[in-house]
C-alpha cells in the first residue's frame, strides 16, 4: 500500500484474522518477569519478541503481508526495505515459501544484519538512508514484485498488532504497556487491539532522544519528519526511522496516551540489565521500552510490561555493553 494513500485504521477484528492467518509462522513469546535493579521486588513484565525466529517482532507483520498475496509472490518474488530486523524477517519467509526476494538495505546498516540477510539467499541492494524507501518502490515497479513495506501497511499493523492480543492474554490487568517507537507499526498495532480489549490500560511510546520524531509529531498534534541525519545519530539502528508513516500516525494520534524518550545510554544500560536480570539478549531499540522503565521515566503502575522488540545485536556491542560496570 502506498504510503500516498489516504490513512485508514485497522480494527480489533483484522487483527484476531491476523493472528489466526500467521499462527503456523511466529511465536507466542513469553512474557518474562524482570526485577528492577534497584528494587527487585517491582517488577517488569517483558514480551519477549526477541524470541521469535529472526529475532524480532517483525516476522508477524511480514507474515501477515505475504500470505495474502502468497501467489503473485511465488510468480514475481518479493521487494522490502528494511535496516535489518523487517529484511530478515522477509528473507526468512521468503526462504521458507520458496519467493525470489531483493532487499533494500541502508549502507550504514550493522554488518551482522546485512550478513543474516544475504544468508536466507536474499538479494541485498544497500544505498543511502535517504534512497531506501524510493529505490524499494523502484524495483517493484521495475521487476513486478510485490512489495513488503516496513512499517506503513494495514497488514504489517494488523500482523505487529498480535503482540498486543497475546499480551493482554498473558496479562489481562496490565495497566500500562511500553513499546518502542520507529516507524509506528508496532505500536499501532498493539495500541489498536489494547485500547479495543482494555480501554482503561495505558500505551506508551519509547523513542531515542537522537530520534524522536515521533514524540515531537504527538506533541505538535502533526506528523513530523527529522532527516536521516538526525536519527541516524543513535545507536539504536532498529528506531531511525525518519518519520510515521501515514496509516500509522492516525493510529498513534488515536490510540496511543504518550511518548517518551531514552538515552543511547540508557538503552544500553537497559540491554545489559535485560542480559544479567533476564536472561533476555536484547538489541538497543529492542531495550528502549525497559530502558524507561528503569530509569523512572514512565508512568508509575502496578502492573507495567514492556515490548522487548529484538534480539539482533552486534556481539561486539554486546560483549562491550556487557563489560561496562564491572
Amino acid at each position: 500500500m502506498s504510503i500516498d494513500a489516504p490513512a485508514q485504521l485497522v480494527n480489533l477484528q483484522d487483527i484476531r484474522t491476523a493472528a489466526e492467518r500467521i499462527g503456523d509462522l511466529v511465536l507466542r513469546t513469553p512474557v518474562i518477569e524482570l526485577p528492577h535493579p534497584e528494587r527487585p521486588d517491582e517488577l517488569l513484565h517483558c514480551k519477549a519478541e526477541s524470541l521469535q525466529p529472526t529475532g524480532a517482532f517483525k516476522i508477524r507483520g511480514a507474515s501477515n503481508a505475504i500470505l495474502q498475496v502468497l501467489e503473485t509472490a511465488r510468480d514475481n518474488g518479493v521487494v522490502a526495505q528494511s535496516s535489518g530486523n523487517h529484511a530478515r524477517a522477509v528473507a526468512w519467509l521468503a526462504h521458507r515459501l520458496g519467493l525470489r526476494t531483493v532487499i533494500v538495505m541502508p549502507d550504514a546498516a550493522p554488518a551482522p544484519k546485512v550478513a543474516a540477510v544475504r544468508a536466507l539467499g536474499a538479494e541485498v541492494e544497500l544505498v543511502p538512508a535517504a534512497q531506501r524507501d524510493s529505490r524499494a518502490l523502484e524495483l517493484a515497479a521495475e521487476r513486478g514484485c510485490v512489495h513488503v513495506p516496513p512499517y506503513d501497511d494495514l497488514r504489517i499493523i494488523a500482523g505487529q498488532g498480535t503482540v498486543g492480543l497475546e499480551l493482554l492474554e498473558q496479562l489481562p490487568d496490565a495497566d500500562i504497556v511500553l513499546v518502542p517507537v520507529s516507524g509506528g507499526g508496532l505500536i499501532s498495532g498493539i495500541s489498536t487491539a489494547v485500547k479495543a480489549i482494555s480501554p482503561d490500560t495505558k500505551v506508551i511510546g519509547v523513542e531515542p532522544e537522537l530520534a524522536a520524531d515521533a514524540a515531537e509529531s504527538l506533541q505538535q498534534g502533526s506528523r513530523v519528519t527529522w532527516t536521516p541525519e538526525q536519527t541516524y545519530r543513535t545507536v539504536a539502528d532498529g528506531l531511525r526511522t525518519t518519520s510515521l508513516g501515514v496509516h500509522t500516525w492516525e493510529h498513534v494520534r488515536r490510540y496511543v496516551d504518550d511518548i517518551i524518550t531514552v538515552s543511547d545510554e540508557q538503552m544500553l544500560a537497559a540491554m545489559r540489565h535485560l542480559a544479567l536480570g533476564g536472561r533476555l539478549v536484547a538489541e538497543p531499540s529492542g531495550a528502549a521500552a525497559v530502558a524507561a522503565w528503569v530509569h523512572g521515566l514512565a508512568p508509575a503502575g502496578s502492573r507495567v510490561a514492556a515490548v522487548v522488540s529484538g534480539g539482533s545485536v552486534d556481539p561486539a556491542l554486546l560483549a562491550s555493553v556487557l563489560e561496562q560496570g564491572r
